[in-house]
């Protein structure tokens, strides 16, 4: 009767249970990394300034690709998607070249890439949606990024150190849920390599 009410595990956690401490030191790192953010976030701000200008001009190059490449010239909504890529290009080349602008031009400068993208893509949703019938989810996404660019204008610093106190706050708390994985998986141990 005792030997029935220990509770069996699955076979595959043995392994996995033997290489708790994994997900423990993710969860460390994880959460050293969201207290950095918290502590320094002007500093997190300078780093996001470049992975903004990373993301704004690969993002920029590839809608030019895909508008000189897939879109239908004959169907004239092309050069609008040509002018987003462009935009974010430059952007992206603004960000790089002058890495030491301040905080509140980064976001004005973030605003106004979000407001022109959400122009160019409603306006090219619009002139899709006799051939395409999903252009509503491209409105959905100029409109959200209109207004992402007109909050960013009136509340620009406020913006940017929300963004990095959200990511802190999900590194601390991903790295909290990690820890008690590996505390689990630590109690699992002992039962998952036991013989039944």
């Amino acid at each position: 009767m005792a030997a029935s009410s220990v509770p069996v595990t699955a076979p595959g956690v043995g392994p996995i249970a033997a290489h708790w401490w994994v997900p423990l030191v993710r969860g460390i790192i994880s959460i050293v990394f969201g207290g950095v953010l918290f502590a320094f976030p002007i500093s997190a701000i300078g780093a996001f300034v470049i992975l903004f200008g990373a993301f704004a001009l690969v993002d920029g190059l590839l809608a030019i690709f895909q508008a000189l490449r897939f879109a239908h010239p004959s169907s004239g909504q092309w050069w609008m998607q040509l002018l987003a890529g462009v935009a974010g290009v430059i952007v992206g080349l603004v960000t790089f070249f002058y890495p030491a602008i301040t905080a509140l031009t980064l976001s004005w400068l973030i605003a106004t890439w979000a407001i022109l993208t959400g122009g160019f893509e409603i306006g090219a949703a619009f002139r899709l949606r006799k051939d395409v019938p999903g252009e509503l989810f491209l409105i959905l996404a100029g409109l959200l990024s209109v207004v992402v660019g007109i909050v960013l204008f009136f509340y620009p610093l406020a913006a940017l150190l929300a963004w990095v106190w959200l990511v802190a706050a999900y590194a601390i708390l991903a790295g909290i849920l990690l820890c008690m994985l590996a505390f689990r998986l630590r109690a699992l141990g002992p039962k998952a390599t036991a013989t039944p």
